[in-house]
């Protein structure tokens, strides 16, 4: 069974949770087409694309993945014409600004396009992913010139775009970064190396354009002495016409656990003398400009916990109907398909009810982000930048952790088979690991809700999500009491889990508070999907066709089944013992 997207579900989000229809009050999307039949028209032309031209290159890019042969990386060639399906669809610039060549549709779209892009190939999906990203933070911070000569060739996919923070020595501590700018007149010359670049280097685009950190010589130490710049591949004529090849040159890709078709690049700057770059936004202002990109990759990079989630749970159903074995416990006669066992509809109600929240909490927060960027009233945009920042590091850290677990179910639903790589269940556990490593750890986003997010405001920004929350349990009291008073005690449960982090920190029990803040970053996000699968029920209230069936079992298994994680995620967290440091004394 080939990739199929969910269409149905990600226009039932779209359209009752994520609330798409209301953006189109916003001056920015004004000409956008954002009534169902208009987003309906655009999911489809994505689903076509995904599950037609990118979804068959997947398992191409797991066997024969990216090589590198006398200092240039060849991918699979069917990437090259799965690559050239998107671009020439527009597709690489979904959400930048019509104004300057993209697509301009609102973030909560694209989010669900981006999430048809990781379920059909993870691996390749990481380029048109930074290049959105690159393409977002020049048009950020950079100059007209940097945003024409740079930013109008990446956005028809031209040229792509790349993010370099990592050194040998400077990994989630970005403090350490050694990468020297030697100001030359108009530019700077870089030298140094960077890890860990993906699509770093590659044949699919004629350039790409590295944003790179780096400190001038004279630059204080630490991350405020850090800087950013562009630096192509090959540099620019005045005319716009590609130049002479930089100086900078990918040495060596790693050999990984999964998205083999994705280059995962060791960089040299400045083997020949130093490569050019061009510094963006202002000096020593490089983190902060960075974390424009960032943002963007951590909430994209949450999106591939859905993404291969989704995957991992069509082809484990598949599978189950197929598969025969074993006697039906009811009827007594077998072989039946496994899909009748009890404990393997267990698993795969599991799968289904942790894809479907992490879909809604994801577009619900992405239309956030909407608002935060182009509602007129800057107290609302305010608002909602607030809650933007809140739950970001959730996204990406609980959403990583669920696709995880998620891919592990397809694996075992498969039995024997999961082990064998040629059914493919593998993959999607191989290629969705490095979700929760990279873009800042797991653990680095725990740490990022709650001595940042949370403490940043004594907790204002959850209290006004938790008042959202309330408002839906008030809305959902009389017709769902059962769900609404399970939602209630896991809301207050959370509520007095940061309470307890915000009085432990103010006591400076930091290491109690670090200890317990992965703990909280799970709480919070099993809440949240809770309050959306009951804001899904509310929404189907008066229907009864098969989805609308569908839709309320799966609410209802994770409200039950589910829900109760966040209860003892509190608890681990409120009786916790940090006190760990003699079980790892030498010796």
């Amino acid at each position: 069974m080939g990739y199929r997207a969910p269409l149905q579900d990600m226009l039932f989000v779209l359209d009752q949770l994520a609330e798409i229809g209301r953006l189109q009050r916003f001056a920015d999307y004004a000409d956008a087409d954002l009534s169902g039949p208009g987003v309906e028209a655009i999911l489809a032309e994505a689903a076509r694309v995904a599950e037609r031209a990118w979804a068959p290159t997947n398992r191409d890019g797991d066997l024969i993945g990216a090589r590198l042969e006398d200092g240039r990386v060849q991918t699979p060639p069917s990437f090259r014409e799965a690559f050239g399906v998107m671009r020439d669809g527009g597709w690489m610039g979904t959400t930048l600004p019509a104004s300057v060549g993209g697509l301009g549709l609102p973030e909560c779209l694209g989010t669900a396009v981006m999430e048809m892009w990781n379920s059909a190939n993870m691996a390749l999906s990481l380029n048109p992913m930074l290049n959105i990203g690159a393409a977002y933070t020049i048009l950020s911070h950079g100059t007209p010139a940097q945003i024409e000569t740079f930013v109008s060739r990446m956005i028809p996919g031209e040229w792509t775009g790349t993010m370099n923070l990592t050194e040998p020595g400077a990994g989630s501590d970005l403090s350490l970064v050694k990468t020297m700018a030697v100001p030359e007149g108009d530019h700077y010359r870089i030298k140094g190396q960077k890890i860990f670049i993906t699509w770093g280097e590659h044949e699919l685009a004629d350039n790409i354009v590295h944003l790179v950190l780096a400190r001038t010589p004279d630059a204080p130490a630490g991350t405020k002495g850090i800087s950013l710049f562009i630096v192509p591949k090959f540099l620019v004529n005045a005319d716009g016409s590609l130049g002479e090849r930089n100086d900078v040159h990918c040495v060596s890709i790693e050999h990984k656990m999964g998205i083999h078709g994705s280059p995962t690049c060791v960089m040299s700057y400045g083997d020949n003398g130093g490569a050019v770059g061009y510094l963006l936004g202002e000096l020593h202002g490089g983190m902060a400009n960075m974390f424009t990109m960032m943002n963007e990759a951590r909430l994209k990079v949450g999106l591939q916990g859905l993404a291969c989630a989704e995957g991992a749970a069509q082809q484990a159903q598949a599978y189950a109907h197929e598969r025969a074995q074993g006697r039906d416990l009811r009827t007594g006669k077998g072989p039946v398909a496994i899909v009748n066992h009890p404990d393997v509809q267990r698993m795969l109600m599991i799968q289904r009810a942790l894809t479907e929240a992490m879909r809604a909490v994801s577009y619900v927060e992405a239309a956030q982000l909407d608002i935060a960027h182009h509602d007129d009233d800057a107290a609302q945009r305010a608002r909602a930048q607030r809650r933007c920042d809140l739950m970001i590091p959730v996204i990406k850290g609980w959403m990583t952790e669920l696709g995880q677990e998620v891919a592990s179910l397809g694996m075992q639903v498969y039995g024997g088979m999961g082990y064998i790589e040629e059914t493919g269940a593998a993959q999607w556990l191989r290629d969705v690991r490095i979700s929760a490593i990279y873009e800042g750890t797991n653990g680095i986003q725990a740490q990022d809700l709650v001595f940042r997010k949370l403490a940043r405001d004594g907790g204002q920004s959850l209290l006004e999500l938790l008042a959202a929350i309330e408002q839906t349990e008030r809305e959902t009291a009389a017709a769902l009491p059962e769900q609404t008073r399970a939602l209630t005690q896991a809301r207050q449960d959370l509520q007095a889990s940061a309470q307890h982090l915000l009085t432990s920190a103010g006591a400076g029990r930091l290491t109690a508070v670090a200890a317990g803040a992965f703990d909280f970053m799970m709480q919070l996000g099993y809440v949240s999907g809770a309050w959306q699968m009951l804001r899904a029920c509310a929404a189907l209230a008066g229907r009864d066709d098969d989805f609308a069936r569908r839709k309320r079992s799966v609410a209802a298994f994770y409200l039950q089944r589910i829900l109760p994680r966040a209860a003892q995620h509190g608890a681990v967290l409120a009786g916790q013992d940090a006190d760990w440091d003699h079980v790892f004394a030498p010796g």
